[in-house]
This record gives structure tokens, C-alpha cells and sequence, in this order.
């Protein structure tokens, strides 16, 4: 019998080196067992930050049901898929791959209604950021370590996480308007903010938008938010249900989704490696460096595309983020994260005791990080667990 082995990339040129990197804030000698990027993805899985990724969810509350994908569910698949990206791009899996895992660390509880609410919260004291607060995790909150605070990642991985959605900033002079997480990081400018991510972040970046666009149509669907029928109108989505019900026409409804989105996911992926392709042949970037400096990013959809994907996101929009169900939900977690903030800052001491070493007293600029970062480490329902215990008046009571 023969037995298929699969071939392997050759590395490109402008693939990111982990034995030629920019190195650690605190030197450390590379192991011949692992490469420095294998060294940080292993720091990254086994941080407190990524085990509770386990309670956040991205647009369900983590109670609702244990079907809805959570944050580190889809951390995991947004790493899969931007290892078969890189993968075929001859870059670096590793790295791709580990800031696929590390690119959600900073979310707070709720999704995007905790981020709202907690940047709400902290406005006045230098506002939230998600990705910002990621960076503050593994450079500075992650407490594991004898020899340094934080994760000591390399230069590499703390670049791509800052500059997950692109340039942070458009010109040098604008640092002084970043969030105040960032500019917390000491040399927080060498990460050149100003310019494009290395290529194996732009990877994991468009890996996220595949996965999470996917498997909130998944979601929706299997929470019962829209049906099959009602996506079929939209044309990318219509076109791979119409094509899995040529090819299986009497499987189950369940069976079809997975399907479906099965599909979307591999004409998606083939979209960016094909558009990633003629960017590279445009440019010919022989370097990363070439890749960070180029006049557009090199990993992205298709201008066709996205003309394809703007009814979908619209459609998203409208039945899912918007939906009523989620609405509410939503409008009672924003309640419990401002609540929280409220009581914690006007009242430090009710604060865990080892956090309040770090306050100056209500209201007080350092208080307010403190009780933010606090926040922002909560799974949904701890939080739930402490607004509880804080505003039932009989919780610690007996009652």
C-alpha cells in the first residue's frame, strides 16, 4: 500500500526566523529542544490568562448553554487555521499559531458588551483596550515566573499581538494617543507601531476574522437566532448551502450546517492564500522587514470578496448581534461589569486583599487600573458570582 506523505513548505524568505529574532526583554538562552516561538506558544497555553479563556464568551453568556463556542474555543480554531495558512506560505507555524492562541488573552467577561462597558468605566482614567490589555498580561500581569513579571515573550509575538488589526498608529508622532496599557510597556515604541505586523501575524489576524465570522453563523444557528432558510438570501452563505444540498440531499440539518460552514471556512482560506499570492508576486518582499514596510498588508481577502462578505456581515448584524435575546443579555452584563467597577473604585477594600496593595484610594488613578485589570481577568460567570455576592444583600448573610 502506499502511504501519502505530506510535503512541507520550503521557508520563505520573508518568513520570520525564530533563531535570527529580535530577542526577550530578559535574555535567555535558546534550548535545542523548542524555538524561541515554540517557547512563547508554550508560554501562552500554560498562562492563568489563557486557562480562563475557557469562561469567556465571544456573544453568548457562558451559563446560556455548553454548546456556544467560548473564547478559547475559538482561539483554538483560529490557530488551526492559521497554521495551514502559514503552512502553505512556507512562514512560520509557531509563531502563527501562537498569536492565533495569544490574541484574545485581553478580553474581558461578555464579549464586546464587557469591552463597551469597561471602556465606558474607564474613560477617565485612560480608557480599555482589549488588545492593549493583552500586551499588559504577558509583559506585565502573568506572575509565574521567578526571574521576571509577565511572560518575557519574544520581540516577534509582543509585535503581532500590538498590531493585531494592523498599524496601531500612522505616524511616530502619534504615540502619545495610544491606549495607556501599551504605553505602560517599557520600549513599548520599539514594537514600530507604525508599521504593518510581520507576515505570520497578518496570518493569524485574517485567521480570526475566518473563524469568528463562521462560527457565529454557526452559532446563531444552532441557538435558534435565524434559520437556514433565512441566511440562504445571502449570497455567499446561499451559495454553500445550495451546493451542499446538491451533494447531500437527505443528511440531517445539523450535518448540513457543519458542512456548510466547512466549506465557507476552505473558500475563505483559498481566497487570502490566492489574494496573499499576488501581493507577494506585486511586491516581491524578501525579508519580514520588507513585508512590515510594504504600502498594504500582505495577507487579505480579495477585493471580490469582501463585496461577497459586506451582506453577510450586515446579515450578522442585524439577526444575531442585534437580536433582541441578545440584546438583553447582553444590556444585564454591561450592568454587571459597570456595577462592579463602580463599587470597587469608590471602595477599594472590599477589593481581594492582595490587589489592594496596588490602590491609592477611591477614585484613584491607580485604583482605577487596578480594578480594571481585575475585571478584565473575570470569567462571565465569576463575574456573575461577584456582583452576586456584592449586591444581594444576603449572599454572605445566611439568606
Amino acid at each position: 500500500m502506499t502511504v501519502f506523505k505530506p510535503t512541507r513548505m520550503a521557508r520563505a524568505p520573508y518568513a520570520s526566523d525564530p533563531y535570527n529574532a529580535r530577542g526577550r526583554a530578559i535574555p535567555q538562552p535558546t534550548t535545542s529542544e523548542r524555538s524561541p516561538f515554540q517557547r512563547d506558544k508554550d508560554r501562552i497555553i500554560h498562562s492563568s490568562a489563557f486557562r480562563r479563556l475557557k469562561g469567556k464568551t465571544q456573544v453568548f453568556v457562558a451559563h446560556e448553554g455548553d454548546y456556544y463556542r467560548t473564547r478559547l474555543t475559538h482561539s483554538i480554531e483560529v490557530s488551526q487555521i492559521a497554521r495551514s495558512i502559514a503552512r502553505v506560505l512556507g512562514l512560520d507555524e509557531d509563531l502563527a499559531e501562537c498569536l492565533a492562541l495569544a490574541h484574545d488573552l485581553g478580553h474581558p467577561p461578555f464579549g464586546h458588551a464587557g469591552e463597551d462597558a469597561l471602556s465606558k468605566a474607564m474613560a477617565a482614567y485612560g480608557g480599555f483596550d482589549h488588545n492593549a490589555q493583552t500586551l499588559r498580561i504577558v509583559t506585565h500581569l502573568e506572575s509565574r515566573y521567578a526571574e521576571f513579571d509577565g511572560l518575557n515573550l519574544t520581540w516577534e509575538t509582543l509585535e503581532g499581538i500590538a498590531k493585531h488589526n494592523g498599524p496601531v498608529v500612522t505616524r511616530e508622532a502619534d504615540y502619545k494617543t495610544l491606549p495607556w496599557a501599551l504605553r505602560a510597556i517599557p520600549d513599548y515604541q520599539a514594537l514600530e507601531l507604525h508599521t504593518f505586523a510581520g507576515p505570520e501575524a497578518q496570518v493569524a489576524a485574517i485567521s480570526d476574522d475566518i473563524a469568528y465570522i463562521n462560527h457565529d453563523i454557526d452559532d446563531g444557528l444552532r441557538a435558534g437566532l435565524f434559520s437556514v432558510d433565512d441566511i440562504r438570501d445571502v449570497p455567499f452563505v446561499g451559495e454553500a448551502f445550495a451546493d451542499v444540498d446538491r451533494r447531500y440531499p437527505d443528511i440531517s440539518s445539523d450535518r448540513k450546517i457543519h458542512e456548510a460552514v466547512r466549506d465557507m471556512i476552505g473558500h475563505m482560506v483559498a481566497d487570502v492564500l490566492s489574494e496573499t499570492r499576488r501581493r507577494l508576486e506585486k511586491h516581491d518582499p524578501q525579508s519580514p522587514d520588507d513585508i512590515r514596510h510594504m504600502p498594504e498588508a500582505v495577507c487579505d481577502f480579495s477585493e471580490a470578496f469582501r463585496e461577497k462578505e459586506r451582506p453577510l456581515r450586515e446579515f450578522l448584524m442585524t439577526r444575531m448581534y442585534r437580536h433582541y435575546l441578545v440584546n438583553r443579555m447582553m444590556a444585564q452584563a454591561s450592568r454587571v461589569v459597570g456595577e462592579l467597577f463602580e463599587l470597587f473604585i469608590a471602595d477599594p477594600s472590599v477589593l481581594p486583599t492582595e490587589l489592594q496593595a496596588g490602590c491609592a484610594g477611591p477614585h484613584a488613578l491607580e485604583t482605577a487600573r487596578v480594578v480594571s485589570d481585575y475585571i478584565a481577568s473575570m470569567t462571565d460567570n465569576f463575574a456573575i458570582a461577584e456582583h452576586r455576592k456584592l449586591f444581594t444583600a444576603t449572599a454572605y448573610l445566611g439568606g
